[in-house]
């Protein structure tokens, strides 16, 4: 016995047997009580020391605990029965279960009558009472205790705490014991023991000295309050309140799904899995409740071990379907938690319509099992079923209750999930629909574009457009509608068809700017109307590129400047005046030229892509200008690797739109151009020339109409227009554009001549011909112009 602890080995006989009948451990006690020692009976199977020959060693009992009188062989040939109490020992880390088996030894062979431990008249009292001597072995229980831990009181006599409860060797009640007994001071524990199976009692202790009449410390009394029942009041109480704190973190239905799972193991269940059906098309689910065979997709599951295993047959994602007798369908079909066990047979009965299944159920050792229906405002989502097999307890209706309140706080955040999934599906429906499906092919620039709503505040108001205007110019737009959602969506929307009605009649950037802030001051005066709270705000770059001219006007409204890349050359921000925003109301907008050489790329974005709280505005531009810089021919690389660059990988706190531009210029050999003298009878001289041209540019079929449109445009403008008169004729691919000048600023009108007048059919005739025509403005005057599509160009 060692001087520092009171323990005495030799007054407990004590082997340990592996899972394949083999001793493994042997104590002096078991060496005193049948001779063998240590040396002879080691590795060797226990069966050898059984004095029934037939019986088998090997074979474990089912249950986690068993006492009973066996006869054991000694050493010398004779037989002795014995009391053993034995504890199967789980230990996953050291491999297969052990079964641990004591019996208590007197080490004197007798009992002193003196003894003060047997004058304890506390075994009398209604709490558990156990009387430990001076070694810390049981001296004796009361009726109570020999009650609760379902053992003879007479047989436990000599036993340590963890031989009597088969806790771990050294656990804390022991050494509080030891602490008790050694300093003369008692002490209150909270402790939590094994009595059999996976059943545990959880005790409040009163550990208090025993002293005899010279007030020496002869032993130890334990008092044990059994407060088991509150303990595992307070355990669901506390799930429940971590289960509303981390349920529902996300607005994300696979994440939700995986939080229940991930609460209710391990202390619900050793496996979870979490089926949800399919919404319909429009993304609402079938009202009442399903019909067999359900559909269900496997949204989440979670195993209590953590060696990547699982027990689940279907993989996350994968959709099954269940019949009637399947436990996800039949708690679905019932509408309330159905608990099958292998006890009563309806789990082997609920498994057998899915052999595989029922062979992984087998395989685990599952023994039962609860299928929960996850409804939430009188919809069903979807079915959980949870499941055990390390811990041997069987479902309580107390387990049932925790399953279902637990699963109805995450079926409230999984509708709600849902719910925004839809409602930010249809949002970006919309948005996607508001915004131009595909850029249109031009002769002036090619283009590419991106667009990425907010993670978290959805869709907002962000657009861009390519315009094809008058003349080959093009017309490129961005622009962004201050907050987020459907009223900033459909805002952009009446803004975007604005902007092309605008540009339709050839307005320069500064002007259209202008009727764009008077339409967004007349929104703002509407949403006030209509109770609207805020008021309605937009920033907005407008620019017009002339691939004959090779230049390019902008300006913008509050919006953050381009980035140019000229060939050979770095990236560069086009200094343009700012402007204001859009809705302040009578403030004037300027706009710029620059010339683009032909091949400069043109980056238009929002505030979105560089406004970030990771970096300063400043740190953001320099790495657009380095994604940029990076040479790439495809302008959707270019478009992948800005984003890439600027935007954070878990999502972009707002909306950004990004339109990148390849200029493209005219060759000379394309137009032509002519100054038309204020003389009626060089019309004929000018038609002739531009036949001439036509024929150089083998456009033969073009020739008829080419001569009537720019005979009827040129002799207009010398009757209406003022001096001075240019005629220019673009050659495109597929059209061919008719341009007259002059510096008169009244533009002409279609109107249909009546039977007997002289004039009024010519820009009729005109619009007949052409494929479309019109006229702008510019700052010197006007411009009329007509389109001749081009059907076997070259």
């Amino acid at each position: 016995m060692s001087p520092d602890h009171p323990v005495d080995e030799a007054t407990t006989a004590r082997a340990v047997i592996d899972a394949d009948g083999l001793l493994v451990e042997w104590n002096a006690g078991a060496e005193r009580l049948l001779g063998h020692s240590a040396a002879e009976v080691l590795g060797r199977p226990a069966a050898n020391l059984l004095a029934d020959a037939g019986a088998d060693g090997t074979a474990a009992p089912d249950r986690d605990r068993w006492d009973g009188v066996v006869t054991l062989r000694r050493r010398d040939g004779g037989t002795l029965p014995v009391w053993v109490l034995a504890h199967r020992l789980r230990c996953p880390q050291e491999g297969p279960d052990r079964w641990l088996v004591v019996t208590p030894l007197d080490p004197d062979g007798t009992r002193a009558h003196d003894d003060p431990l047997d004058d304890v008249s506390l075994l009398d009292s209604p709490c558990a009472m156990v009387i430990y001597d001076e070694r810390l072995r049981v001296h004796s229980v009361n009726s109570v205790m020999a009650e609760v831990l379902d053992l003879p009181a007479e047989n436990v006599r000599g036993l340590r705490t963890h031989e009597m409860t088969g806790m771990a060797l050294g656990n804390d009640l022991e050494g509080r014991l030891h602490h008790v007994l050694t300093t003369g001071r008692g002490t209150a524990v909270r402790t939590y023991v094994p009595v059999g199976g996976d059943r545990t009692l959880s005790w409040l202790a009163r550990i208090a000295p025993i002293r005899d009449t010279l007030g020496r410390v002869r032993g130890v009394s334990v008092a044990a309050h059994d407060f088991t029942e509150q303990h595992q009041a307070q355990k669901r109480l506390q799930l429940v309140n971590e289960a509303s704190v981390r349920i529902g973190t996300t607005l994300d239905v696979t994440t939700t799904a995986q939080e229940l799972a991930d609460i209710c193991v391990p202390a619900l269940a050793d496996f979870v899995s979490v089926d949800l059906l399919d919404p319909a098309e429009h993304g609402e689910l079938p009202e009442g409740r399903p019909v067999a065979p359900v559909g269900l997709r496997r949204t989440a599951h979670k195993i209590i071990d953590s060696d990547g295993g699982g027990v689940g047959v279907v993989k996350p994602g994968q959709l099954d379907h269940y019949p009637a007798t399947s436990p996800q369908a039949d708690a679905l079909l019932a509408g309330h938690t159905i608990v099958a066990s292998d006890t009563t047979g309806d789990l082997d009965q609920w498994l057998s319509w899915d052999p595989q299944r029922a062979d992984r159920i087998k395989e685990y050792g599952i023994h039962t099992s609860m299928s929960v229906p996850i409804q939430a405002r009188g919809t069903t989502l979807g079915v959980a079923v949870l499941s055990r097999f390390a811990n041997r307890q069987a479902f309580s209706p107390d387990d049932v209750l925790l399953a279902e309140e637990v699963t109805a706080r995450a079926a409230v955040c999984i509708d709600n999930a849902r719910r925004y999934s839809r409602e930010r599906e249809t949002a970006l429906a919309l948005q996607r629909s508001l915004l131009p499906r595909s850029l249109p092919r031009t002769a002036a620039l090619e283009a590419a574009s991106r667009y990425l709503p907010a993670a978290r505040s959805g869709v907002g108001g962000d657009w861009f457009d390519v315009i094809p205007l008058s003349g080959m110019r093009v017309a490129m737009v961005v622009g962004d509608v201050v907050g987020h959602g459907i009223q900033a969506s459909a805002t952009m929307g009446r803004l975007r068809t604005a902007v092309r009605t605008l540009a339709d009649i050839d307005l320069a950037p500064d002007e259209l700017l202008t009727h764009l802030d008077d339409l967004v001051v007349r929104l703002s005066e509407e949403a006030g109307t209509d109770g609207v709270s805020g008021e309605v705000g937009a920033t907005c770059l407008y620019a017009v590129y002339d691939p004959v001219s090779r230049r390019c006007t902008l300006a913008r409204a509050g919006h953050p400047s381009p980035v140019m890349v000229p060939p050979g050359a770095g990236p560069v921000e086009i200094d343009l005046p700012a402007g204001p925003p859009l809705g302040l109301g009578g403030l004037p907008f300027e706009s710029a030229e620059v010339e683009l050489r032909e091949g400069t790329v043109l980056a238009l974005y929002t505030d979105g892509l560089i406004e970030t709280r990771e970096r300063d505005i400043d740190a953001s531009h320099a790495l657009l200008c380095q994604a940029l810089a990076a040479s790439s021919h495809s302008l959707d690389e270019t478009c992948d690797r800005v984003l890439h660059t600027l935007l954070p990988p878990g999502g972009v706190a707002d909306d950004v739109a990004l339109l990148v531009a390849r200029t493209q210029g005219l060759p000379a050999s394309r137009v032509a151009t002519w100054d038309i003298p204020s003389d009626p009878a060089l019309v004929a001289p000018i038609r002739k020339q531009v036949v001439e041209q036509i024929e150089r540019w083998n456009l033969t079929e073009a020739t008829f109409t080419a001569e009537l449109v720019v005979s009827e445009l040129v002799t207009n403008a010398i009757r209406y227009g003022t001096h001075p008169i240019r005629l220019r004729l673009i050659h495109d691919a597929t059209t061919l554009i008719c341009e007259v000048s002059d510096t008169s600023h009244t533009a002409p009108h279609l109107r249909r001549a009546k039977t007997y007048d002289e004039g009024g059919r010519g820009l009729l005739l005109v619009a007949q011909l052409t494929q479309r025509w019109g006229s702008r403005h510019t700052a010197d005057g006007k411009t009329i112009w007509a389109e001749i599509g081009l059907l076997g160009e070259t």
